[in-house]
């Protein structure tokens, strides 16, 4: 995978996700902002295409996706893609989304969500399947299909937005269709911060690249963690994860670094 920013030659028709490696962090930008950034299935083709990627890429410490044009993370999955879709179909699309999210949310390593403007629908999940989300004062969420489409989330996707931002709220949010303010994200725990709109990809930046300068197996174990919560055997099943840390190359290294009072150089091993 090139370090440069891929583009396409149906950037500006079916768009695409372009790629941008800065030192040890991977940018992805969904790049349709004709469309408010809208998902087409070109654009979750190349999405999955960059997270496999990603999850070969031992070398990338952090992975940040936002949106082009300043205007929208991203305005859901385009709409005119649907018009001749049977239930069987249904079925087929949310599961191949959920496919999608999943990569994105199980990448090794942490993810940020860099938000000006709308994330809405397919947007709003992508966001939701991120480790941490800055976004601008002016973003609006919402999952707004009981307004606009009559179709609904699957469970997973369900389940990703409750814990982001509480059942009780996510589900106010799919009755009413309303627009969630960035203020209102903020205060329920979806938002790691807001950002004025000139400063949002300098200050991702710097903490994605503070991340980056970190032992990579100590932030990976915190980003798993997670999932080991609320599991009967996750105690036990999680002691897997510390003898993994402790066991490494990089704890050891960690150590000689303290004791001989220089920097350690971490390898992720």
């Amino acid at each position: 995978m090139s370090t440069q920013t891929q583009e396409t030659e149906n950037r500006h028709g079916e768009g695409a996700v372009l790629w941008e490696r800065r030192d040890d962090v991977v940018w992805l930008t969904l790049s349709r902002p004709e469309a408010l950034n809208a998902l087409t299935w070109t654009m979750y083709e190349q999405l999955e295409q960059h997270l496999a990627a990603l999850h070969q890429d031992e070398t990338v410490r952090a992975v940040v996706v936002r949106g082009d044009g300043g205007k929208a993370f991203a305005a859901g999955t385009d709409i005119g893609q649907f018009v001749t879709f049977t239930g069987e179909d249904g079925v087929a699309y949310e599961k191949r989304i959920d496919r999608v999210v999943q990569m994105l949310e199980e990448l090794p390593m942490p993810t940020i969500a860099a938000i000006q403007g709308y994330a809405v629908g397919g947007g709003l999940i992508l966001a939701t399947a991120c480790d941490l989300r800055f976004a601008t004062p002016g973003s609006r969420f919402a999952a707004p299909m009981a307004r606009t489409l009559g179709n609904c989330l699957s469970l997973d996707n369900l389940r990703r937005v409750g814990h982001a931002m509480g059942f009780m709220r996510a589900k106010e949010l799919l009755f009413t269709a309303r627009m969630m303010p960035a203020e209102e994200a903020l205060s329920c725990g979806f938002l790691t911060a807001i950002v004025e709109d000139d400063a949002l990809y300098d200050h991702v930046e710097e903490v994605a690249q503070r991340i980056a300068a970190n032992a990579p197996l100590t932030v990976w174990s915190a980003k798993v963690a997670g999932k080991y919560l609320g599991r009967p055997d996750g105690e036990q099943a999680y002691e897997e994860v510390i003898r993994r840390v402790y066991g490494s190359a990089d704890f050891a290294e960690g150590v000689r670094a303290y004791l001989e009072k220089r920097k350690p150089q971490w390898k992720g091993r």
